[in-house]
């Protein structure tokens, strides 16, 4: 338990976040000491030389009394300096006066230091002071010292180094304390993550990393994970259901063409046989078209065709499409008019984007035939330049739409609506075409034409659509 929680504590002091803190503390302690004792210099040295500064001129002062008025006016110069409040101490002998005149009269012994500023002791007390002084000798054998206390210097010196060392170590004391509190932090979340991570991993795709909305780097990271997860679950759900409609959509044309085949081969006539095999070819490759939908979906999702992009004019490819429809709709009992569009020059996959536009109009005559609301109007196809660069092909139609509740399910693969289960196809029309908006950076939007249903597929690449295209680059 112990050698558990030393291990702990090892590892949080070996944390980015407690890193960083020592890592600052590292430059910072030296420097600020060095700050220190620089400031404290200087502050001594300008102190010091204010001090001196005062001394000499009080010298100066006395050696003007002195010329003045000889001895006896130096004397009575320092007892009126003497008795003046603030200034400094002062102490004059002369022989024959009786005694020192000023208010440095106690005995003093000097005890430490040298030059201008040292230590001097009281003879009575014993009381040591530091002090700024100057001695000179006076005419006559007498001798005049000037000195002016420094103690309150050195105190406030003393005060200013404490209260910069103090605040280093404060500061080193916060900057530890806030690395723990954000270690522990971390830690926790790095667990929570680790934790649902496990979780996930044992097959709970339902679970999210926990996030606690404070916009920062795991906060983030969280987020992409969650969105990643939330893809992986979307594939993982789409593959579950993709192999269930394969197994009930592929199981009943397989069974046909066994049916067929077994047929065939009871029937000894020759003209049978040969429409059995007729008939077993067109089963087949009624199943290698299923089979090459799924393959080409499969390779847009994944990018592999994203290369294959060139320079054409959208609004003409699309028209192209819908010429190309125009007798079957015309066979269907049906109007499909294209609206008109300037050209419109983009950078896509020809093939691609005009397989997706075919599917849509193959899908609107499909369900639109023989539908009560047929004769409301024409099927229209029209494409639209959007502002942000991309451009918009929309298809609507006159059918019999598809509920709000089921639009999302029916870009899925092998998904058929109830009402068109009667009509032939494999539910993979729209999963192409949404693959097909996905590769270009786009999407599919299925709404209510009122009625029918109107499908709006963009291509949102504002680097390549609505580009020039350069001369030697056929239109259309």
């Amino acid at each position: 338990m112990l050698r558990s929680r030393i291990r702990v504590i090892v590892q949080r002091l070996m944390s980015p976040p407690v890193l960083s803190a020592l890592g600052a503390l590292a430059v910072l302690a030296p420097t600020a000491a060095i700050l220190a004792t620089i400031v404290g210099w200087q502050v001594d040295r300008i102190l010091s030389e204010r001090t001196l500064d005062a001394l000499r001129s009080d010298l100066k002062s006395f050696h003007a009394e002195l010329y003045r008025g000889g001895p006896a006016g130096l004397a009575a110069a320092v007892a009126a300096r003497s008795a003046e409040r603030g200034r400094g101490s002062y102490r004059l002998d002369l022989p024959g006066s009786g005694g020192a005149i000023g208010n440095l009269g106690e005995p003093y012994e000097q005890v430490g230091g040298s030059g201008q500023v040292f230590e001097i002791r009281a003879a009575s007390d014993g009381r040591t002071r530091t002090v700024a002084g100057i001695a000179v000798p006076v005419p006559g054998g007498g001798r005049l010292l000037v000195v002016h206390d420094m103690d309150d210097q050195v105190e406030f010196l003393r005060y200013l180094r404490a209260v910069i060392f103090g605040g280093v170590a404060a500061l080193t004391a916060l900057a530890l304390a806030l690395g723990w509190y954000f270690t522990r932090r971390f830690a926790r979340r790095v667990a929570g993550m680790t934790e649902t991570s496990r979780s996930i991993m044992a097959g709970d795709l339902s679970l999210r990393i926990p996030r606690d909305r404070s916009g920062d780097d795991l906060d983030r990271l969280a987020s992409g994970l969650n969105a990643m997860l939330t893809r992986i679950e979307d594939l993982m759900q789409a593959l579950r259901e993709v192999s269930d409609n394969i197994a009930h959509d592929l199981k009943t044309p397989l069974t046909r063409l066994r049916n067929r085949a077994e047929a065939a081969l009871r029937d000894t006539a020759p003209a049978a046989h040969r429409d059995g095999l007729e008939k077993t070819i067109e089963e087949a490759d009624g199943l290698i078209q299923t089979f090459n939908a799924l393959l080409l979906i499969a390779r847009l999702e994944a990018g592999a065709v994203d290369a294959t992009r060139t320079k054409c004019d959208l609004a003409g490819l699309v028209s192209d499409v819908a010429e190309l429809y125009q007798p079957v709709a015309d066979d269907a009992g049906l109007m499909l008019d294209m609206a008109p569009a300037a050209p419109l020059p983009a950078a896509v996959n020809r093939q691609l984007v005009g397989q997706a536009v075919a599917n849509l109009i193959d899908n609107a005559i499909k369900y639109s035939a023989g539908t009560p609301n047929s004769a409301a109007g024409p099927i229209v196809v029209s494409v639209l330049a959007l502002p942000s660069g991309g451009a918009a092909i929309t298809v609507a139609d006159r059918g019999p739409g598809i509920p709000s509740d089921d639009r999302d399910r029916a870009t899925k693969r092998f998904v058929r609506l109830e009402q068109s289960r009667s009509r032939p196809g494999t539910g993979l029309g729209l999963s192409l075409v949404a693959a097909v908006a996905r590769l270009h950076g786009g999407g599919i939007a299925l709404e209510d034409n009122a009625p029918g249903l109107r499908i709006t597929l963009t291509l949102n690449a504002p680097e390549k659509i609505g580009s020039s295209v350069p001369a030697n680059e056929s239109i259309g």
